[in-house]
């Protein structure tokens, strides 16, 4: 039996129940003229309620991010659950107006749309069949949230993101700056985490960033690593012996890896996609300007082809628009030969899918 979640699904008569307990304000000839709400509302809807897409919703809810928050997933009572437990911790949080559906329709008038529904790998499936099936279940999602919502922004997250972000792009028909990629946000954010514990500062303090897929091929731009404007790469080879080429991929490797150890451990991976998508949810939500690594349309960056299509992680300036920029950094010859690979890998997933 379906139960109630507020007073006029119990029978109550909704009508202005407020108005037993205010009274409106009278202008000077004695009249009550309230006016209309005019400030414009902030919408978010996260499509997929599992542990990474409830991770999002609850990080975004709360830092007050959003005035309303639409959830969808496919599975009914487990999305009334998760409304339901968020919406019981009102009197804690933000006033911001919680609703689910399992039609996608809910969505409507969002200004950031986020995706995080995608088919899980099955025990000997091939990666090319995981992607088809994500394609696929992205033909049903995509063009009903461009339909609903042609104005709003689109950040996926969804496994293989780089080439699901290329997918949203083309089934959307938005334009590639409002299509964006979570990317390697979160590979950045372990990189600066394991440079700041090693050289004892705030990881906030540590610029660093990871680059290319977010995945095997990713390349960590060493050249570019600094605490305090110093160069860290040259002081660390300088002090420590160790630091050879060897032991900077060892360093890439585990934080490519560090997803992994925490799925081993805990089954699934949430808090820090959660923190890193909320991060990219205020600098694109409230124009900040901010820089992240996020995958976006690559072509023509640092020698990848003009007619290659490919979307990987750059430094990207991210405001109300969308992509408003990408930062060209410098890279090495070999960062940049690196990236350039990475690139082909991702770019020969795309052209296997046939959009």
């Amino acid at each position: 039996m379906k139960k109630a979640s507020s007073l006029s699904e119990l029978g109550f008569d909704a009508g202005d129940a407020s108005s037993g307990f205010f009274r409106p304000v009278a202008d000077d000839a004695g009249l009550y003229t309230p006016t209309a709400h005019r400030r414009r509302l902030t919408k978010v809807s996260v499509i997929g309620a599992g542990n990474v897409g409830m991770a999002i919703a609850q990080t975004i809810l709360t830092r007050d991010l959003a005035d309303e928050i639409a959830l969808v997933d496919a599975l009914p009572d487990k999305l009334r659950g998760e409304m339901l437990d968020l919406q019981h911790a009102a009197a804690f949080l933000p006033r911001t107006r919680l609703v689910s559906d399992t039609d996608l329709a809910v969505t409507r008038g969002s200004d950031l749309a986020i995706v995080t529904a995608g088919a899980r790998q099955i025990p000997g499936e091939t990666r090319l069949n995981l992607l088809q099936r994500n394609v696929a279940l992205f033909r049903k999602i995509v063009p009903a949230v461009a339909e609903h919502s042609p104005e709003a922004l689109l950040l996926i997250v969804a496994n293989p993101v780089d080439v699901l972000t290329y997918v949203a792009w083309k089934l959307s028909g938005f334009p590639a700056s409002r299509v964006i990629g979570s990317g390697t946000n979160l590979d950045s954010s372990r990189f600066r985490f394991l440079l700041a514990e090693h050289l004892d500062v705030n990881a906030q303090d540590v610029q660093a960033y990871m680059v290319g897929e977010h995945g095997d091929s990713s390349v960590a731009v060493w050249s570019s690593v600094s605490v305090a404007g110093m160069p860290v790469l040259k002081s660390l080879q300088a002090s420590h012996s160790s630091f050879d080429e060897e032991a900077l991929e060892s360093i890439r490797r585990s934080v490519v890896d560090s997803a992994y150890e925490v799925i081993s451990l805990k089954g699934y991976t949430s808090w820090a996609i959660g923190y890193s998508v909320a991060s990219l949810a205020a600098s694109l939500l409230r124009d900040q300007r901010r820089i992240h690594p996020v995958s976006v349309l690559a072509r023509g960056f640092h020698g990848i082809p003009d007619e290659t299509d490919v979307f990987l992680s750059l430094p990207a300036r991210l405001g109300r628009g969308g992509v408003l920029g990408v930062a060209e950094m410098e890279l090495t010859e070999e960062e940049a030969k690196r990236l350039r690979r990475s690139a082909k890998t991702l770019w020969e997933n795309c052209q296997q899918l046939g959009l």
